[in-house]
């Protein structure tokens, strides 16, 4: 049977209960606390954009073009498509000589209900800029056009610059990235299942460095004070990965994935956190990702209001009554 990571509590009453995996890792491959299955291969979807932005920033690329902290915090985002995201974005892609038309991760509405009202009250429609990956697109243009390669295509398996940021992914997990565990992600890039474990230790080496060259420990680092100083470009208005690390700054760096996945490192612990729901929902990976680094977290962060709030979410129904919660199961 499924182990739960989360619960939904009405009136005093275990309503249902969402099943999944979590895994602490450190640095050195050790598991600290694991549920359920660690060995499962999982697609982390974009849990992992920050790996995908090492080689932009540990070949110099970022530098040369000059992309600040918004834009290298965008690359590693999956945004709401707010304004400001459109807008970073579109510089990005204005650092490298190129345009919207250049970015192949398709277009949506903004997944923030206001920005998509906003936009359709003023005639306007999404465009590429919009989704939620442009910014993590945006960096491999950046990181093509910085090489002298066609960007056009970048999102296929055999392009030079996807083969090099899957390099920098199998590296960091150190799990093989192949055909035979290869699915395409919303976006359109390739996504690949690795196990659990290795996400989670893939995540304990980008906060500290172990076990990566010294080249990409550095740019890690560069990248995780980037998402610090810029943490609204990450995800946006109300978004679990922006508000934890706008309240707890670089003692946190979470990144969530579709599906139910989250991840995170704890730089200063050295652990690496992923936590995968397993019917995909994204309620339950919070509050269980919240109650873990309340656990894991040193003791000056961990009582944060702000965690508190994230671990356990109210349910109102349509009159704004508090009906029930959302809460990690107990074994969290």
């Amino acid at each position: 049977m499924d182990t739960a990571i989360a619960e939904i509590e009405r009136g005093g009453r275990v309503e249902s209960r969402h099943a999944g995996t979590a895994v602490v890792v450190d640095a050195d491959g050790d598991v600290v606390f694991a549920l359920g299955d660690i060995a499962l291969p999982t697609y982390p979807r974009s849990a992992v954009k920050a790996f995908l932005a090492l080689p932009l920033v540990e070949s110099g690329a970022a530098e040369r073009l000059g992309l600040d902290d918004e834009e290298l915090a965008l690359a590693c985002a999956s945004h709401n498509g707010e304004p400001a995201h459109v807008a970073v974005a579109a510089r990005m892609l204005g650092r490298a000589g190129r345009h919207v038309s250049c970015l192949e991760c398709g277009t949506h509405w903004p997944t923030n209900a206001d920005a998509a009202h906003a936009l359709a009250r003023s005639g306007g429609a999404p465009n590429a800029l919009h989704n939620n990956c442009s910014g993590k697109h945006a960096g491999f243009i950046c990181l093509a056009c910085d090489r002298d390669e066609d960007p056009a295509g970048y999102i296929q398996p055999a392009h030079p610059i996807m083969r090099e940021v899957t390099a920098a992914l199998a590296d960091v997990t150190d799990a093989a990235h192949g055909e035979d565990n290869r699915g395409i992600d919303g976006c359109s890039i390739p996504t690949y299942a690795i196990p659990m474990r290795a996400l989670a230790h893939g995540f304990a080496r980008f906060g500290t460095g172990h076990g990566l060259g010294r080249e990409r420990a550095r740019a890690a680092a560069r990248l995780r004070a980037a998402v610090a100083n810029a943490p609204f470009m990450v995800g946006g208005s109300g978004r679990f990965d922006t508000v934890l690390m706008q309240a707890l700054g670089p003692a946190v760096f979470s990144k969530m994935g579709a599906e139910g996945i989250m991840a995170a490192s704890l730089p200063e612990q050295g652990l690496g956190i992923a936590v995968k729901c397993h019917d995909g929902a994204p309620r339950a990976a919070e509050v269980a990702m919240a109650t873990l680094l309340m656990r894991f977290l040193g003791p000056e962060t961990r009582d944060h209001a702000v965690l508190r709030d994230l671990a356990t979410h109210d349910i109102r129904n349509w009159n704004g009554l508090t009906v029930g919660r959302v809460r990690a199961a107990p074994f969290i």
